[in-house]
């Protein structure tokens, strides 16, 4: 769904109001290869046409299936989240008030502003760095293997300090060593 800017003058004292179902299941994969399936997208909001800005706000609804970050198992993701987004004109953008951040903004090429452009980069975003299927939430054993295993952090920590009070057994000799010459000096 694209809105030209000639439209959304019409729009300057009352939002544009929309509740639209979108399919960019296709749009999604070819942009991110982890992405094993996408449901239908719901979303509504409105935009709203200033002298300075164009605003856009919207709330997504949807279900994305990952992979699993530790099994790569399939994951049903239920996502849903706002987005407000203030999209202006090269003009407009030279104009801006100062209190207005550059990072705050995306400008509009071309003339017209697109949802689906919108929602896909937002959904991208939405993806979380870690998947789990509910049995991996659930348990507390960690993922290994043949002479590897996935440790937390805590683990992680006391393996490390045991190691330190451990002297490797090849450089024992040397600590005995040690032992004898600190007995011969006293």
């Amino acid at each position: 769904m694209k809105w030209s800017l000639l439209e959304l003058k019409k729009y300057q004292e009352e939002p544009l109001v929309f509740d639209e179902t979108l399919d960019l299941k296709n749009q999604l994969i070819k942009r991110d290869e982890q992405i094993i399936d996408l449901g239908p997208v719901k979303v509504k909001g409105f935009i709203s046409a200033g002298k300075h800005e164009y605003l856009l706000h919207y709330q997504v609804v949807t279900t994305m299936t990952l992979p699993s970050t530790r099994s790569l198992e399939p994951v049903a993701l239920g996502l849903d989240f706002t987005v407000d987004e203030c999209f202006m004109t090269p003009e407009q953008f030279q104009r801006r008030d100062e209190t207005i951040v550059e990072e705050e903004v995306l400008l509009i090429d071309g003339q017209t502003i697109s949802l689906d452009d919108s929602v896909a980069d937002n959904l991208l975003l939405a993806i979380p760095l870690q998947v789990l299927t509910d049995e991996e939430k659930e348990s507390t054993e960690m993922p290994s293997g043949n002479d590897w295993t996935v440790l937390s952090e805590e683990d992680f920590a006391k393996q490390k300090e045991t190691q330190a009070q451990q002297v490797d057994p090849r450089l024992a000799k040397l600590s005995e060593l040690f032992n004898e010459s600190d007995d011969d000096n006293a």
